[in-house]
């Protein structure tokens, strides 16, 4: 058995700045993964960059807001024209926090916060799903081991 078992696959993980994203990029990577990293920081998309380049990984960064619905497909895009495969997405961008429909002193609650929060949290998970797929599928050998 070998000590890369994902050398020559390419994995986009979200997220990817810190927290679960950034530790999940650098387990793949040590497993011989090439990672696409996004998230909304580039310096914290570096600081994963140069933990997998200190153990010989290797990583591609595409700062990326998930509420920027509009740059999601162009990532997609450029990964198949770059690598020309996607073989896993592991998305762990999201945005938390307590939202509340009616503040403590009874004013309304903040629209804006819970429309953020579905932006990044469901319609950015349905977009980065959207785009896994249809990057997996081209990826996906037919019965005949054609793509």
């Amino acid at each position: 058995m070998t000590d890369t078992p994902l050398a020559g696959t390419v994995a986009l993980v979200t997220g990817a700045s810190r927290g679960i994203g950034a530790a999940t990029a650098i387990a793949l990577s040590r497993l011989g993964a090439h990672l696409v990293l996004t998230a909304r920081t580039q310096g914290g998309l570096e600081e994963t960059d140069d933990a997998i380049r200190a153990q010989g990984g290797s990583a591609t960064l595409f700062p990326l807001d998930l509420r920027e619905a509009d740059r999601i497909d162009p990532l997609g895009q450029a990964i198949f024209q770059r690598f020309g495969r996607l073989d896993a997405l592991v998305h762990c961008a999201g945005l938390g926090g307590p939202v509340r429909l009616v503040e403590k002193d009874g004013s309304p609650g903040s629209l804006e916060k819970y429309e953020s929060i579905v932006r990044i949290n469901l319609i950015g998970t349905f977009n980065m799903i959207r785009l896994a797929s249809a990057a997996m599928i081209q990826n996906t050998p037919d019965a005949e081991g054609e793509r």
